[in-house]
């Protein structure tokens, strides 16, 4: 078996291997040490990850059960603001004493390791497409002005480019009919 690299989320278990019943509660607060997420939301590397984890022992493992606080942070896909959002989530997963293809995690050297179950909950948490506020109007496709921060904002109708030659006639046309009389 390989050894296992501890992080602050590997939590000793030893007291709980093998006696179904015994349980415990554990608290870790980490500082994120790489970020993860995807290109427009995510944990950044340095936010605190606050963790609440039941650990029960059962016969053929333990079961984890746990709540992920922390903050995401990225920006509104309609209007690129930065923004910060809250990140509730919670996760149960059974470590297994021995290696089977029924379970996706195991105890190792008498740990549980419970990053890759809290960035797994975590980032399948994250919204899809972020915004500031349900109600975000964006930005105006024009001149790029965020219009939550501008509610009357607007321009004058703009030509077609098609029809753009004949407007220089609307002139001409007033000109020659004053010549007439």
């Amino acid at each position: 078996m390989p050894h296992f690299v501890k992080t602050p989320y590997t939590v000793p278990v030893f007291d709980l291997m093998h006696r179904p019943g015994e349980m415990r509660e554990v608290d870790i607060d980490a500082s994120e040490p790489e970020g993860y997420g995807n290109a427009v939301i995510g944990i950044r590397q340095g936010t605190t990850v606050h963790v609440d984890v039941r650990l029960e022992s059962l016969h053929d493992g333990i079961l984890v059960s746990g709540e992920v606080d922390t903050v995401a942070e990225g920006e509104c896909v309609r209007c690129l603001i930065d923004i910060k959002v809250p990140v509730e989530v919670e996760f149960q997963e059974l470590f297994a004493y021995s290696f089977d293809e029924a379970f996706d995690y195991t105890v190792h050297d008498d740990h549980v390791d419970l990053e890759p179950l809290v960035r797994d909950a975590v980032v399948l948490s994250l919204p899809f497409q972020p915004v500031c506020q349900e109600d975000c109007l964006g930005l105006c496709p024009q001149c790029g002005v965020r219009l939550l921060d501008n509610p009357g904002h607007e321009h004058e109708a703009s030509i077609d480019p098609r029809w753009a030659a004949l407007a220089g006639l609307e002139g001409l046309n007033e000109d020659s009919s004053e010549e007439k009389r």
